[in-house]
């Protein structure tokens, strides 16, 4: 059982990985609120941590 929590998480941060190296964006420039994506971005970390951690 906790082997394929594993294989699952595993495949879970592979997915998001290849999400999010496919959205190639371009880089903000100096002037914009880059700020407002940490934000969510420090949940989505948050939440992965915590499903590796729990299951």
């Amino acid at each position: 059982m906790e082997a394929m929590k594993m294989k699952l998480f595993l495949v879970v941060m592979a997915m998001l990985m290849m999400a999010a190296s496919a959205a190639e964006s371009p880089a903000p420039s100096p002037t914009s609120d880059a700020t407002a994506l940490m934000v969510p971005t420090a949940v989505a970390s948050l939440v992965a941590l915590a499903f590796g951690f729990l299951f």
